[in-house]
C-alpha cells in the first residue's frame, strides 16, 4: 500500500520553472519513493548518490559526464545527494549550462547538502522538507474516521512510512531498526564527532523533556559535557530531522522568559524507541507530552504542504503562566494550548493583555482536524 505524500503535487507543480528544487527530509520517511515516483511519471532520471557509479559520474563535470548524466531527459533526480562532494557547485554548472533540464535532489543531511548548495545556488534553488506520515495524509488516503481510530497508533509508534504500514511486533522492530540504524548516520558522517555516545543521552533527556524548557546547564551536568558541545550536537540533531525547536516568545511583558527552547521529536515513535516504551495509553502517564509533540509536528507538516511561512514560538512567564505554541502572521498572533481531552480553556490574561487582538484556542482529540 503506497500513501501519497502531499509535497508530490507540489513539487510537480513547481517543474521547469528554473529552478534546482532541494527535498531534505530524514532517513526513511520516504524521499526515495517520493523523487523516484516523480521521475518515472515525468520519464526522468534517478541517480542514487551513494551507489559508486553514481559517484563515479558526479566525480567529474566535463561535458562528456554531464551528457552521460543527463542523456535525452529533461529531468534528472539526484537521491541523498550530501554523498558527492561539491554537489552545490555540480549542480550550478549543470543547471546554468542545460537550463532546460529540471533537477531534484534530495538529502537527509541539512548541514551538509545546505552548506554545499546555498551559496553556488543562491537564486536558484527552492528548499522542500519532507516529514514522516501525516495525519492528513493518513486521513485522505483511507478517511477521517478510519484515520482517527489510528490515533493511538499513530503516537505509540509513529508515522514512518515502513513503521506504520506495519502491524503488531514488526511495527515496533521496525522503529527500533530505523533509530538504531538510521537516526544518527549523517552526523556520524559529516558531523565529526569527538563524542557520537552523548547524542542518545542527550536525546534520552529531551524525550522526557517534551514541553519544558530545556536547561543546557542540566544536560552539561548529566552528561559530563560542555555546554557549546552541548548546543553544537543539539543543532546537528535538528538539521539532521531527528528534532525540531521552538523559541520563546517575548516582547512587552517584564516577566516572560526569553532565549529559552523547547524541543519535539520529528516522530513520536523516534521518542518512544529512546526510552523503550510503546505501551497502551492506559498504561502511560506522558499521554499530554506525547499530544503536544504530534500536535506540534502536524502544524509544521500542514505549514509544510501549504508553504504557509510563519514564525512559530512558546510563551511563558516566570510565575508559570503559558502557552503551548503560537504562531505569528502578519503580525497577528495566533495562540494554541494542547490538552489530550479537554477543549475549553482560557488563555492567560497577561498574554492576552499585553498582545490585544490575538486569538486562542485549545486543541484536543476532539477538535484537532482544522487544525492540523
Amino acid at each position: 500500500m503506497r500513501i501519497k505524500r502531499n509535497l508530490s503535487s507540489t513539487l510537480i507543480n513547481n517543474l521547469y520553472k528554473g529552478k534546482v528544487l532541494l527535498v531534505f527530509g530524514a532517513r526513511r520517511v520516504g524521499k526515495t519513493d517520493l523523487v523516484k515516483k516523480i521521475a518515472e511519471e515525468q520519464g526522468g532520471s534517478y541517480y542514487n548518490c551513494e551507489l559508486p557509479r553514481s559517484q563515479e559520474i558526479l566525480s567529474v563535470m566535463n561535458t562528456d559526464a554531464i551528457e552521460e548524466l543527463i542523456g535525452n531527459k529533461k529531468l534528472v533526480v539526484l537521491d541523498e545527494a550530501q554523498a558527492i562532494r561539491d554537489i552545490g557547485l555540480k549542480i550550478k554548472i549543470i543547471h546554468d549550462t542545460y537550463p532546460e533540464v529540471q533537477i531534484i535532489a534530495t538529502g537527509s543531511s541539512a548541514f551538509e547538502l545546505r552548506s554545499s548548495t546555498s551559496e553556488p545556488l543562491t537564486g536558484r534553488s527552492r528548499l522542500y522538507n519532507l516529514y514522516p506520515l501525516s495525519f492528513r495524509e493518513v486521513a485522505d488516503h483511507t478517511d477521517f474516521a478510519e484515520a482517527y481510530g489510528m490515533l493511538e497508533k499513530m503516537l505509540r509508534y509513529g508515522l514512518y512510512p515502513e513503521v506504520f504500514l506495519k502491524t503488531g511486533q514488526e511495527q515496533k522492530e521496525e522503529i527500533i531498526n530505523i533509530t538504531s540504524n538510521y537516526l544518527y548516520k549523517d552526523i556520524l558522517t559529516y558531523g565529526q564527532l569527538k563524542r557520537p555516545e552523548i547524542l542518545n543521552e542527550i536525546l534520552k533527556l529531551l524525550a522526557f523533556q517534551i514541553g519544558s524548557e530545556i536547561s543546557m546547564n542540566e544536560i552539561s551536568n548529566k552528561t559530563n559535557t560542555n555546554v557549546h558541545t552541548i548546543k553544537r550536537y543539539l543543532d546537528l540533531l535538528e538539521k539532521t530531522f531527528v528534532i525540531t525547536s521552538l523559541n520563546s516568545f517575548s516582547r512587552n511583558l517584564r516577566n516572560e522568559i526569553g532565549k529559552s527552547k523547547k524541543y519535539y521529536f520529528i516522530d513520536p515513535g523516534i521518542r518512544n524507541a529512546l526510552i523503550n516504551n510503546f505501551n497502551v495509553f492506559s498504561l502511560r502517564n506522558d499521554i499530554g507530552q506525547l499530544w503536544e509533540n504530534f500536535c506540534v509536528l502536524e502544524r509544521i507538516k500542514k505549514n509544510e504542504h501549504e508553504r504557509r511561512f510563519v514564525n512559530a514560538y512558546f510563551w511563558r512567564t516566570y510565575d508559570q503562566k503559558e502557552i503551548d505554541y503560537i504562531e505569528e502572521i502578519d503580525g497577528k498572533l495566533y495562540a494554541f494550548e494542547f490538552k489530550w481531552n479537554e477543549s475549553k480553556g482560557k488563555a492567560p490574561k497577561q498574554f492576552m493583555e499585553a498582545y490585544p487582538g490575538s486569538e486562542y484556542k485549545v486543541i484536543s482529540k476532539h477538535n484537532f482536524a482544522e487544525f492540523i
